[in-house]
């Protein structure tokens, strides 16, 4: 057996790497090719293509790429139509894998995309692009895939690989003894994003929230994760460009630890909201783009939220302070209220773990599970 699969950036590489290791288990001769990196590599995957010719950010750079990424893509179909595959498993990347996908399902060969896009909040249109496509959809939430079923895409809700690795009670005592920090004195993580636009549009949003909450928790430690050394320099320009000294520890990376060793996260909309939920971490969520921007994106998105927990419970949980509302009094205030309200602490502590477990569902082997259905007819396609 031949099993096809194009990741297209780390991420994708994690989950690739996993999902190999369970179909092993199933179909211990397959032979697994297409695009991966370098952890699905160490699973024994062939992969035909550099992965990191693939991660491109940024709408300048990916049409600089157009040329060699059309090159890559026709490289792949070529192979693929060569070499007959059982199967063809795109992960995420939907502007490079969907169409790989529907040409192999064209050509009769089963596809399957694994994570969504963002199709249940806007361009909704999308899904008939994505119903061509593919033979099943695999969806880390399961929202999702109650989108998918409204719209007869055959879909597998399969859970989130995070919610399997993260505990279900954070160590936060040990995370603080790690960091460097004092166990006993209350510790805010802020998390202004990852990428030089987002934490030039947060980055002094969210100091100057910290600066007021600091002017009324003279005990606050603040701690902010930096995912590189640019974007340390980056925000440690911001930190001295506020006129008034801020205590706070910029830490390389290890933006999961902090966040474990925190009292409550101020954070960017994204994926870190996910993992605050799973930490059963307190959170406040602010946001701001450009007015056009914002009046663009408002007008497509077609969900009342943009934080996952609150997607999830599909109630507000979280405060999202978005725009205009995200001022530094209005975040300060929000962060200092999950600080001194024990009762909604240990409120959303329930909400966060009832949450966890839904989405703790061994997402490799589920996956893996749906795929051998599909490539074995049990699945009525």
């Amino acid at each position: 057996m031949t099993i096809a699969i194009v990741a297209g950036e780390a991420s994708g590489d994690i989950l690739g790497s996993g999902l190999i290791r369970s179909l092993r288990k199933r179909y211990p001769r397959a032979r697994f090719v297409g695009i991966g990196g370098d952890e699905m590599v160490a699973e024994g995957f062939h992969s035909l293509v550099p992965m990191e010719r693939l991660s491109v950010m940024g709408l300048v750079e990916v049409l600089g790429r157009l040329p060699e990424l059309f090159r890559i893509r026709a490289r792949l179909l070529d192979y693929f139509f060569a070499n007959l595959p059982d199967v063809v498993i795109g992960i995420d990347s939907p502007d490079f894998t969907l169409a790989i996908e529907r040409r192999c399902r064209e050509a009769g060969i089963p596809s399957v995309h694994y994570v969504s896009p963002s199709v249940w909040a806007w361009r909704q249109k999308r899904i008939f692009k994505i119903a061509r496509s593919v033979n099943l959809m695999l969806t880390l939430f399961p929202f999702e895939a109650r989108f998918y079923e409204e719209h007869q895409v055959p879909v597998a809700f399969v859970g989130h690989p995070l919610a399997d690795r993260i505990p279900m009670e954070p160590d936060t005592a040990g995370a603080r003894y790690d960091l460097g920090l004092d166990i006993a004195r209350p510790v805010l993580a802020v998390l202004p994003g990852s990428r030089s636009g987002e934490v030039s549009r947060l980055g002094s949003l969210f100091l100057e929230a910290s600066r007021w909450l600091q002017e009324r928790r003279q005990d606050l430690q603040l701690v902010i994760p930096c995912v590189n050394r640019e974007r340390e320099q980056q925000i440690r320009q911001l930190v001295d460009d506020l006129d008034v000294q801020l205590p706070v520890t910029l830490v390389r990376g290890r933006s999961r630890e902090v966040m474990a060793a925190s009292d409550v996260v101020l954070l960017a909309s994204g994926t870190a909201t996910l993992e605050a939920m799973l930490l059963k971490k307190p959170m406040v969520v602010g946001y701001r783009l450009s007015s056009f921007s914002y009046r663009v994106v408002s007008h497509l998105v077609n969900v009342p939220w943009v934080a996952l927990p609150n997607l999830l419970a599909r109630t507000p949980l979280v405060p999202e302070l978005l725009q205009d509302e995200a001022t530094p009094e209005a975040l300060g205030a929000a962060v200092l209220e999950r600080l001194e309200n024990e009762q909604e602490r240990g409120r959303l502590h329930k909400a966060f773990a009832d949450l966890h477990e839904t989405l703790r569902q061994n997402a490799d082997e589920r996956a893996a599970s749906a795929i051998s259905d599909l490539l074995e007819g049990r699945d009525g396609r």
